[in-house]
């Protein structure tokens, strides 16, 4: 094993305890405390805008700092300069904690650091492996996994109690010290790194070969794949005239996911029309991103669900009873943001059983776990959780009194998905991107989660349409429950998609050869 692993897993560790120590009190200091000055009827839709804006931010940014590592600084100065700036926006949370222009700039900071390291942390992992030990490699991705979940239980744990009992300040400051704690370990470890430089400009990169193909002219034929990305293109400029009405990052991001599809379509069209001015191997490549992207896409309702547990799933618990526990004589009643800690401790419990238990059965009675069948697995036990959550909700909404203990079964059967979607994604995006391309596949694996919540986004922006709600109220169901079911249906259809995806993928392998 590799002796710089633990500095970057001591580093993960910590950094999750910052992020996930301040996102899991974020909606419930905002609908407590920030957003005080909106309608009661308002707030939660406000509190929810908010909160997946933030996340769609932080799930944005591994663009520009993948774009940054691989073109000018590296791995590891991008992560260390992009984690000083994240420190800098917990200080704002700490410091603004009644003032929301302050503490949206905090936010704001922290969605750009956060943002700009996610892609390369994991990156930077998989740097440390080549040919002679990739088979450690999925074992440090599971550790890697593990540790994110171990700093995230504590903070769901921890962080709650703190806001309720010490206040804003205290509650936001703590993750602050946690990720300057990361950002010195991370430091400390330089010496010891494998350092892959940046890649030269390279005229068979992805952009080029993409460019080429888009543009080439074939005697005697047209260009539909460019006519196809210029369909793109002008979609993309509607869906930013709409802005004044849709809101800024409902039209933008919907403008990005609208280049992005009509452009690899139009790139997969004619991209044999690259072949002579680029080498095979760079065309081939071209064709391995794409197919990776579909793969990313079909990931996106996924996390349309589980990133809405630290939202609508908050917001139901809220309503909910919390019965009064006892644990060695210790009696204690659980705060909503607090059945958030139940998801990290199921991971840390899942990932072991399923390497030492649950894939090794399958493999006894022929079936092979492959990544791809794993995420769609995933998927499925997504739907699933949202199918009970939205049966809890029915309950609630008939008059009963719910216990908040009822949050468990959901919050179990989301967890299995995470692990098999989230976890095996981290080794399947680095292993499945060409050596040139890795920090950028990586980019565009987080970039899935940006579009997930997008979805959340204009589901509730939906929901408030007049015509909308009124068939909504037609149908019995609550808005609330309305949706819950509608992402259900959302993730099983694409589960069954993806299903049929998987059967015609063709895995590769992209680890480092051997220096």
């Amino acid at each position: 094993m590799p002796r710089q692993i633990p500095y970057i897993i001591a580093n993960e560790g910590c950094e999750r305890f910052s992020f996930y120590g301040m996102r899991n009190i974020l909606t419930p200091f905002l609908l407590s405390t920030l957003l005080l000055f909106i309608p009661v009827a308002d707030r939660t839709a406000e509190a929810k805008h908010v909160f997946h804006t933030f996340v769609i931010g932080v799930y944005f940014f591994p663009l520009l700092g993948g774009w940054i590592a691989d073109r000018f600084w590296g791995k590891y100065k991008t992560v260390f300069w992009f984690s000083l700036i994240y420190v800098a926006g917990h200080a704002c949370l700490a410091i603004f904690e009644h003032n929301l222009e302050g503490f949206y700039l905090g936010l704001a900071l922290i969605a750009f650091g956060s943002g700009g390291i996610k892609p390369l942390v994991v990156a930077f992992v998989g740097d440390q492996f080549d040919q002679t030990n990739k088979n450690r490699a999925k074992v440090v991705f599971d550790a890697f996994y593990w540790i994110i979940n171990f700093g995230s239980f504590f903070a769901s744990l921890l962080m709650p109690v703190f806001l309720r009992d010490y206040g804003p300040a205290v509650a936001f400051g703590i993750p602050g010290i946690l990720m300057a704690i990361a950002t010195l370990v991370f430091w400390a470890g330089r010496k010891k790194y494998v350092h892959v430089p940046p890649a030269a400009p390279n005229p068979d990169s992805f952009s080029s070969v993409a460019r080429t193909a888009l543009l080439a002219r074939v005697d005697g034929q047209s260009r539909p794949g460019l006519l196809v990305a210029g369909a793109g293109a002008l979609a993309a400029v509607v869906s930013l005239c709409m802005t004044p009405s849709w809101g800024f990052v409902i039209a933008a991001c919907t403008a990005l996911v609208l280049l992005l599809a009509f452009g690899g379509i139009g790139i997969s069209m004619q991209l044999e029309r690259a072949r002579g001015k680029h080498t095979d191997e760079a065309v081939e490549g071209v064709r391995a991103v794409l197919r990776i992207l579909i793969v990313f896409a079909m990931i996106t309702p996924f996390w349309s669900l589980f990133d809405q547990k630290a939202s609508t799933w908050i917001v139901q618990a809220n309503s909910m009873d919390s019965p009064l526990l006892s644990i060695l004589g210790w009696e204690f009643k659980l705060l909503p943001a607090q059945m958030q800690a139940v998801n990290p401790i199921l991971v840390m419990l899942l990932i072991p059983f399923n390497n030492f238990a649950l894939f090794p059965l399958m493999r006894m009675v022929g079936i092979t776990p492959t990544p791809l069948r794993r995420m769609g697995l995933g998927i499925a036990f997504s739907a699933s959780a949202w199918v009970v959550i939205g049966m809890i909700q029915l309950w609630m909404d008939g008059g009963d009194h719910v216990s908040i203990l009822w949050q468990l079964l959901p919050y179990a059967l989301l967890t299995l998905g995470e692990v098999l979607v989230s976890a095996t994604g981290l080794e399947f995006a680095y292993s499945q991107a060409p050596a040139s391309m890795k920090g950028i596949i990586l980019s565009f694996w987080y970039l899935a989660v940006t579009v997930g919540n997008l979805w959340v986004l204009i589901v509730n922006a939906g929901v408030k349409n007049d015509m909308v709600s009124d068939w909504i109220a037609s149908s019995g169901l609550s808005a609330i429950a309305f949706q819950m079911f509608f992402f259900a249906i959302f993730a099983a259809v694409v589960a069954a998609l993806f299903a049929l995806y998987a059967l015609r993928y063709k895995m590769v392998d992209n680890y480092r050869k051997t220096t």
